[in-house]
């Protein structure tokens, strides 16, 4: 493994008793454990569950609140699009999460109730917290795009949430002929994940220059004039894909009118657009269970202390990973794991009484444009006016020797694997 992943993702060691008290029984000042909820299984929720758990060596109650039974990572699902990864190795079991003295709940949180301090389950039950997180991820704006809707995802996939939207994607994808025509709808800022469309768009032109395609071709219609990595990613398409990608700014198309599932068109200002693969990624906000409780503003995220990743609208949740504000951090599984840690030093502070530091965050981003040639961007940060705020930051060249991108491809590989050893074990 890299010194960069054996820095951030060391092995877990060591695992606390599973608590005997009942899963849902009261708790009162003085009597029992403190009780941690965390509601969200993936790369932020799922970190504070183990570490909470682990680090506090038993003495916190930690519940985990996650209705799917296996997760599929969102993270590295393009290398899945691209071909390079299967499905199977980004599904990951909560079997160890559960032997690290964590409980967890299989089912969905319908609503919190801040002012009892319980989560209420679909099924009515009530789970009762001291401290809860809330990593519920997003949700996809259909309205964003106009013509677009959750049923029309069904033939026009977005894919930016894990599992079925991806293989159908891949399944549209692998079905295309010599000269069909990929259109990618680029989402607007904040997203999760800046440079994922750009390096989904590198995974399509991948797939097609593989099956030999030579007329084919990709149209991105992006509603920004810039976008993460953006010089890298244009040298590499022309160097690997040329003439296949179009990049289009609002300036060249002038604006998307609307799309249509049952045509397949895809109309701008410019042109009409018969696409045999729409990938159509909207505006994103907050999952639901995070804007019903009252922790969004008017974006449609929720503002967090930079201090220590609480939500400004009650210091009894914290909000950490793509439903949060990060400030300069972007929305990426590097973050929310960063940020994850951070609320579990405050939260085993103030319920344990034990030492607390700084906050300090970090987040790397790889992103793979043709075999053996990754490009990364990444930073380090800390509270500063206001907000976590970048304090240094790094990113590939243009032009730099194939043995670079390469060993960037092996550190990402490392990255993963550290991660999602963080997160299920």
């Amino acid at each position: 493994m890299t010194d960069l992943t054996r820095r951030h993702f060391t092995a877990f060691a060591g695992a606390s008793l599973l608590s005997a008290s009942p899963l849902f029984a009261p708790y009162a000042l003085g009597q029992g454990k403190p009780k941690l909820v965390v509601i969200g299984g993936g790369p932020g929720g799922g970190t504070v569950a183990r570490y909470v758990a682990k680090e506090s060596a038993g003495a916190i109650d930690v519940t985990l609140i996650e209705p799917q039974k296996s997760y599929t990572t969102c993270f590295f699902s393009n290398l899945y699009v691209g071909g390079f990864r299967d499905v199977k190795s980004l599904t990951h079991t909560y079997d160890k999460v559960r032997r690290s003295g964590v409980k967890v709940v299989h089912e969905m949180a319908a609503s919190i109730d801040r002012d009892k301090k319980q989560v209420v389950l679909a099924s009515g039950k009530r789970v009762p917290y001291d401290r809860l997180v809330v990593a519920s991820g997003i949700d996809i704006k259909f309205d964003s795009v106009p013509g677009y809707s959750e049923a029309a995802s069904q033939i026009m996939p977005h894919a930016w949430k894990p599992g079925a939207q991806t293989q159908l994607l891949v399944r549209k994808l692998n079905a295309l002929k010599d000269g069909d025509t990929i259109v990618m709808i680029a989402p607007p800022n904040p997203y999760r994940c800046p440079p994922g469309p750009y390096e989904r768009v590198s995974m399509f032109a991948h797939v097609l220059k593989k099956k030999g395609h030579k007329k084919s071709r990709i149209i991105v219609l992006d509603p920004k004039t810039v976008f993460s990595k953006q010089a890298l990613f244009l040298e590499g398409w022309e160097k690997h894909y040329p003439g296949m990608v179009e990049w289009q700014d609002p300036k060249v198309h002038g604006g998307i009118k609307s799309v249509d599932a049952k045509t397949g068109e895809v109309k701008t200002d410019l042109a009409t657009y018969k696409a045999a693969l729409a990938n159509v990624i909207p505006a994103q906000m907050a999952g639901k269970i995070a804007r019903d409780a009252g922790l969004a503003d008017a974006s449609g995220f929720c503002p967090i202390d930079p201090e220590n990743m609480k939500s400004k609208m009650d210091t009894n949740i914290f909000v950490v990973g793509d439903a949060c504000i990060p400030g300069d951090m972007p929305k990426s599984a590097f973050s929310a794991n960063s940020q994850a840690k951070v609320a579990v030093m405050v939260i085993r502070s103030e319920l344990t009484q034990s030492r607390a530091f700084p906050a300090r965050y970090s987040n790397a981003c790889w992103s793979l444009i043709a075999t053996d040639d990754d490009v990364k961007v990444g930073g380090a940060y800390e509270p500063g006016d206001g907000k976590i705020k970048a304090t240094t930051s790094f990113v590939s060249q243009k032009g730099e020797a194939a043995a670079i991108r390469k060993q960037n491809y092996k550190e990402s590989i490392d990255w993963y694997a550290g991660i999602v050893s963080d997160i299920f074990g």
